[in-house]
Order: C-alpha cells, then sequence, then structure tokens
C-alpha cells in the first residue's frame, strides 16, 4: 500500500500569503486537488499543472472514488475554506479516510477578521468572552437557543453564516447588547471585491443600505463570504494600564519566581 495522504489544508478567507509553509509544502506533493471557487483564482500561481476539482460538486461516494484514484499515483489535497475548526462539512471525510487523512491548520477567518480591524476580541475588562455562532445552526425548536441568548454585554460575537435580513438582525442583536454597541460587517474577507462596513447598531442598515451581502435575494442557496462582528471591543481604545498591571502581577513571574 503506498503511503500518500490526503490533506486537508486550512486555507482561510482565500488569501495564499497566509498559507502556512507546512500547508505549502503538502500542497506542493499533491496532484489532485480539490479547491472551492472562488480560491482556483486566489490560489492560482500555487496550482499550476494541477488537476482541479471542485468538491461540492460531487456526492460523498463519489468524492471518495476520485480520492482513491488519485492516490493511486500521488497524495491528494483539498483546500479547506474559512475555518476547519468550525463549520467545516470535511469531518465525514476525514473520519471515512482515516489515518490516511492528514489536517494542516491554517490562518483562520475569526483571525484574519481580527487582524483587518486591528482589534482584540476580548479586552479585559471590556469583552469577558468571545462567541462564534452561526444562525444556520442553532435550530428551530422552541428549545434551542437563539441568537440573542448570545447577544450579550461584554461579548464579541461573530456571526458565520448569516440567513436573517440585516433589520432584523439588528433588532435580535439589540435587544440582547440592550445598546448601541460597534458592528462590523466584512464581505469577501481578503477576496477581490472585499468590503468592509463599519458602524453601530443604530446605523449599520442606512450604511449597508441596499447591498445584498448575505445573499438573501439570491437565486441559489450557497451561504455568502460574509462575517459579522459585534461588540464593544470593536471600538474600545487601550492604553498601557492593562500592560502595566500584567507586567506587575503576572509576567513577572513567568520563570517561576
Amino acid at each position: 500500500m503506498n503511503e500518500h495522504k490526503v490533506y486537508f489544508i486550512g486555507a482561510g478567507p482565500g488569501d495564499p500569503e497566509f498559507l502556512t509553509l507546512k500547508g505549502a509544502r503538502a500542497l506542493e506533493r499533491c496532484q489532485l486537488v480539490f479547491v472551492p471557487t472562488p480560491y482556483e483564482q486566489t490560489f492560482a500561481d500555487l496550482l499550476g499543472g494541477k488537476t482541479l476539482l471542485v468538491p461540492f460538486d460531487y456526492y460523498f461516494e463519489e468524492l471518495l472514488e476520485h480520492i482513491r484514484a488519485g492516490l493511486e499515483t500521488a497524495s491528494v489535497a483539498f483546500l479547506v475554506p474559512g475555518d476547519l475548526t468550525f463549520y467545516s462539512p470535511f469531518q465525514g471525510l476525514i473520519d471515512t479516510l482515516g489515518a490516511a487523512a492528514e489536517v494542516i491548520p491554517g490562518v483562520g477567518t475569526a483571525n484574519a477578521a481580527s487582524a483587518r480591524l486591528k482589534k482584540t476580541l476580548d479586552l479585559p475588562g471590556v469583552c469577558k468572552s468571545a462567541v462564534i455562532v452561526s444562525p444556520r445552526t442553532l435550530g428551530d425548536r422552541p428549545e434551542d437557543p437563539k441568537l440573542i441568548d448570545f447577544a450579550r454585554p461584554g461579548t464579541s460575537l461573530l456571526i458565520y453564516m448569516n440567513n436573517i435580513p440585516l433589520p432584523n438582525l439588528v433588532e435580535e442583536l439589540r435587544r440582547g447588547y440592550q445598546s448601541d454597541v460597534p458592528i462590523a460587517i466584512i464581505h469577501r474577507l481578503c477576496l477581490p471585491g472585499e468590503e468592509i462596513v463599519l458602524g453601530t447598531l443604530d446605523d449599520i442598515v442606512a450604511k449597508v443600505g441596499d447591498r445584498d451581502f448575505f445573499n438573501l435575494r439570491a437565486k441559489t442557496k450557497r451561504p455568502a463570504l460574509t462575517l459579522v462582528l459585534v461588540g464593544e471591543s470593536l471600538a474600545e481604545e487601550e492604553d498601557g494600564t492593562w500592560w502595566n498591571y500584567r507586567r506587575d502581577n503576572i509576567w513577572r513571574y513567568r520563570d517561576g519566581d
């Protein structure tokens, strides 16, 4: 039996500059690469001469057939869009492939969004927690949690794959936060056509206007490549107080003194 692998390579929001060195080396060894649109465009310089397939064009069993055929001659790669850690459809393949599968992490969408905004999402004294959630996965039963259950003062909320019209989303967030907190809508992060709209719950609807960032008017049901961030830390200005407190009370003991 050959020793070829199936690599699930974290490709983050789609900027090839964020690909890790380990991910790049693994991709170089592969002839067959499963790559979702539009990553075949942004990663074009790394994919020359390779056989490219869109994984979402196939049923599960068909994917396995292509993978097994590709493994006869070389390793196979999947460029995983967004974050493998959250809302990834590839877990079934990884479990089925067992020891043949290797997962390589990358720079996730949440990390890239935080960097683009130049904001830490859990500032001490401002935000006590950061919560990743998607309205698409919360469920419809009365006992299932609602978005409002996570929208709380002192919480940074990262909303993936939103399918709620923006005015309705803002109203629900306002009921949870109970104040006019900052919000950022990041569309096509690190991809051609990137747009970032910054505002507050009071003015974000007017700032977005008629732009359909969530594909709610589109004929297809494909989730939009849009991330929503909400919370006080997005607008907070930090000074050196937190740094000095840590220096005096935590960091000075890092060597066990």
